[in-house]
């Protein structure tokens, strides 16, 4: 799944960034809240991580801003302003939830999950689909007893593919859910990630799990 981290400390955006990547999120991020606007009216993010005080335009109002403009993604709010009235400010402003620093990765990392659940209105953390089960929590795939060792680009793929199950992912959709920051993949690197997560699915006692629709994208069912 895509997060937007919008926090004007680097060193503290570079460790929320490796550590839900090596989770198998997919992770930009941004420092000044003018150029926030242009990430966030992306509509690409599960989540977006909100500081509140930014240089440029500071967080409730890009809050303020997205919700005027009907962008419902959800926002977690990470801000060392942890008054009750800058909490209720916040919740009020449409924040669906509210995390003061400092704070314990694991604490943000389950919160972001919990989002991700309600964005997909999913309670559990536990995906199915016959004899798959993907555990969203500790981002494992597994058949039966048998854990798939999947690549961090892998797991997300088949996540996305998983959730929307019955629709049609495209090329374009699958990079934007795989690549990482300002990295590229090619339309070429998505059909050698699909070729190997079939492999290890089919490996797995898959082998029919995951569908092309030429000149569209890819499915499961």
């Amino acid at each position: 799944m895509r997060v937007l981290i919008v926090e004007d400390s680097l060193s503290l955006c570079a460790s929320i960034r490796h550590g839900l990547e090596r989770m198998g999120y997919a992770v930009d991020t941004v420092s000044d809240g003018l150029q926030a606007g242009s990430y966030i009216g992306s509509g690409l993010y599960d989540v977006i991580v909100l500081d509140l005080m930014l240089p440029g335009k500071d967080g409730l109002t890009l809050l303020r801003e997205m919700r005027a403009n009907g962008n419902q993604t959800h926002v977690l709010i990470l801000s060392a302003m942890g008054q009750v009235e800058d909490r209720i400010a916040g919740l009020e402003l449409g924040a669906d939830d509210y995390l003061i620093k400092p704070f314990a990765f694991n604490e943000l990392k389950a919160r972001i999950d919990a989002l991700v659940r309600r964005r997909y209105q999913a309670k559990r953390p536990i995906l199915e689909l016959g004899q798959l089960r993907i555990d969203t929590a500790i981002r494992q795939a597994s058949v039966g007893d048998q854990a798939i060792a999947l690549t961090a680009k892998e797991y997300v793929a088949l996540e996305a593919l998983v959730r929307h199950q019955g629709q049609v992912l495209s090329r374009a959709q699958l990079i934007e859910r795989t690549r990482n920051g300002d990295s590229e993949i090619s339309e070429n690197a998505v059909e050698v990630l699909i070729s190997g997560l079939r492999r290890k699915l089919s490996q797995a006692g898959l082998p029919a799990l995951i569908h092309t629709r030429r000149g569209f994208g890819y499915y499961v069912s």
